[in-house]
């Protein structure tokens, strides 16, 4: 029998099993995005399955992206986790991400909720792509996301990786128009939104 067409995974089980169960499904609460959003910071030039296998670790060191936790990280708290083997040991990504979840609360303080934000530079048209020449690294969305995340504070958010977590958190259905999720993942879009 042969496998389902997936539009992208290698053949390790976490990897088919969060194209299959996660990537591009809609994510619309705080905590969610601000981790899809510091994530994708972490996975810059590295694999995303690396990034995948050390997540729950992530999760733990950064308070479970709880915004009002990470915002009063300090020094000692950048320290501790430039020791922490458990996750990515990057002093800027990991001062982007205690910068990200302050932008995350002056977002909301201003008035505008980070998955606010972050769903009104949904394309308003997206095209199915066919093959995987057809995903584009940026958008004019993502472009424009990037520059007001920038201006809120937000930290490694370059229009590429917010492009990135644009897919990931299913602002851009990015599944090929034959995998085997991408139809689902379109219905559970258009639920969310309602």
């Amino acid at each position: 029998m042969a496998e389902p067409k997936r539009c992208w995974s290698s053949g390790d089980p976490l990897y088919v099993a969060y194209h299959d169960e996660e990537w591009g499904r809609p994510v619309l609460e705080e905590r969610g995005l601000l981790e899809r959003i510091c994530l994708e910071g972490f996975q810059s030039g590295l694999s995303w399955l690396t990034i995948l296998r050390k997540r729950d670790n992530f999760r733990t060191a950064f308070a479970g992206f709880d915004p009002e936790r990470v915002a009063r990280f300090g020094e000692r708290d950048v320290t501790r986790l430039l020791g922490d083997a458990a996750i990515i040991r990057h002093r800027g990504k990991i001062e982007a991400a205690i910068a990200n979840a302050r932008g995350t609360l002056a977002l909301r303080e201003a008035g505008t909720p980070l998955s606010e934000l972050v769903w009104e530079h949904r394309p308003q048209r997206h095209r199915a792509p066919r093959s995987p020449r057809d995903w584009a690294a940026t958008s004019q969305e993502s472009v424009a996301l990037s520059k007001t995340l920038k201006r809120a504070g937000f930290r490694f958010v370059g229009p590429t990786t917010v492009y990135a977590a644009m897919q990931a958190c299913g602002v851009v259905n990015d599944h090929l128009a034959g995998c085997i999720v991408r139809r689902d993942v379109e219905a559970a879009i258009a639920n969310a939104l309602r």
